[in-house]
């Protein structure tokens, strides 16, 4: 496929997802969900990619939501216009299936999709200008990208019901205190900044990345004892990987590993 809604990129083990609509705050339609499912099942089929980074094009906005939340602001909406068929549209739901570490570089506003958006990553980094919020509940609406789930797992319930409730946006420095981002860093630096963090976790052990992502993520959803057993079973499965082989020699060796994702 090729991509006009967004530009992707990969080189050293790390891929680079960049939503390009800047003209309209990159917010997302159709054909930019289409071609998010269709890289991010790109990039689980290559095993030389070993992070991903996804950010937004332009200084702004990272992502301001979603045609269906701008369609629902309008006339069109009083009109009784259907908009039923928006309800499908997981943007989200495509990028949390990607197996590999996903970090968000939050170059600007994250709203209403968008939040969503960054919600379905595995770290977050966010420039000082950035904003955070769903304003869905101001238009008589509540998220439905997986934002009501995603986000009380994340910050805890109380603070999360705070900000859907409120539908106000939160400034960068408020959302490294709740936890919804991990640094915060000058806009100018960020890009700097998400790609010296993806080379770290490039570096490491590909395979074993996969399974602490997926050990993390589905022992959330487990018993403690469930989880302790699912992370067992993929330790011993690391047993069998010749990555753990040369993580060893390079050790003994003192030298720097030379994983291969086998």
């Amino acid at each position: 496929m090729a991509y006009t809604e967004i530009i992707y990129r990969a080189e050293d083990h790390i891929a680079g997802i960049t939503l390009n609509r800047p003209e309209s705050s990159n917010i997302i339609n159709q054909a930019l969900v289409n071609e998010l499912v269709d890289v991010c099942a790109r990039i689980n089929q290559d095993d030389d990619i070993y992070v991903v980074v996804i950010t937004g094009a332009g200084s702004s906005a990272f992502c301001g939501g979603s045609e269906m939340e701008r369609l629902l602001q309008s006339e069109m909406a009083l009109a009784g216009t259907d908009t039923s068929a928006w309800t499908q549209i997981s943007a989200a739901a495509a990028i949390a299936g990607i197996d590999r570490p996903v970090i968000a570089a939050v170059n600007g506003d994250a709203l209403g999709q968008g939040m969503e958006i960054i919600l379905s990553c595995d770290i977050r980094l966010a420039s000082e200008q950035a904003r955070f919020g769903f304003p869905q509940v101001a238009q008589g609406l509540i998220p439905t990208d997986g934002g009501t789930q995603r986000l009380p797992r994340l910050i805890g319930r109380g603070k999360a019901l705070e900000l859907i409730f409120t539908a106000e946006a939160i400034s960068a420095r408020e959302a490294l205190e709740i936890g919804l981002v991990s640094k915060v860093v000058p806009g100018a630096e960020l890009a700097n900044e998400a790609e010296t963090l993806a080379k770290a976790v490039a570096g490491k052990a590909p395979i074993a990345l996969r399974y602490v992502k997926e050990a993390v993520n589905k022992g959330l959803d487990l018993t403690l004892e469930q989880g302790l057993r699912l992370e067992a079973d993929l330790y011993l499965l690391l047993h069998t990987t010749a990555d753990r082989t040369e993580g060893i020699r390079a050790f003994l060796e003192k030298r720097p590993p030379r994983f291969k994702g086998q």
